[in-house]
């Protein structure tokens, strides 16, 4: 099973974006106590794209598939932006720090069991796994 969609940066996008990570997890059979942190994770990583790569613009192109793959799922993530830093420097903010914000990266690494950014010629791919035991 295989979803694909494109969508506007615009922040009021992401509710759509949810719902469709949501549906997907539980056609896919995603364990009831994992969907939840799925979505989230997903949402979160669409939300670094537009807060972090296009500076908030608005208009800017953001593609998403969704897949089945061996024992899990995979998400791809695809931005279209400037990427001035090296993904292996990017980092949350200490976790023993108390104040809003910055947990996103680590919440994303302890959702997936692969979180693998793959630069592109223009832009960035992020590939989000995760794994299932098979009941």
């Amino acid at each position: 099973m295989k979803r694909k969609i494109e969508f506007a940066s615009h922040p009021a996008n992401l509710s759509a974006v949810r719902s469709l990570v949501r549906q997907f997890a539980v056609d896919t059979r995603v364990p009831e106590s994992e969907v939840d942190l799925v979505v989230l994770g997903v949402d979160e990583a669409c939300a670094n794209i537009i807060k972090h790569v296009y500076k908030h613009e608005e208009t800017r192109l953001i593609g998403l598939s969704c897949e089945q793959v061996q024992g899990g799922i995979r998400f791809r993530l695809r931005d279209y932006g400037k990427n001035s830093a090296e993904p292996a420097q990017w980092t949350g903010r200490s976790l023993e720090s108390i104040q809003p914000g910055g947990l996103g990266l680590h919440m994303i690494r302890s959702t997936f069991d692969h979180v693998d950014y793959r630069p592109k010629r223009n832009g960035m791919e992020l590939v989000l796994t995760k794994n299932f035991k098979s009941p």
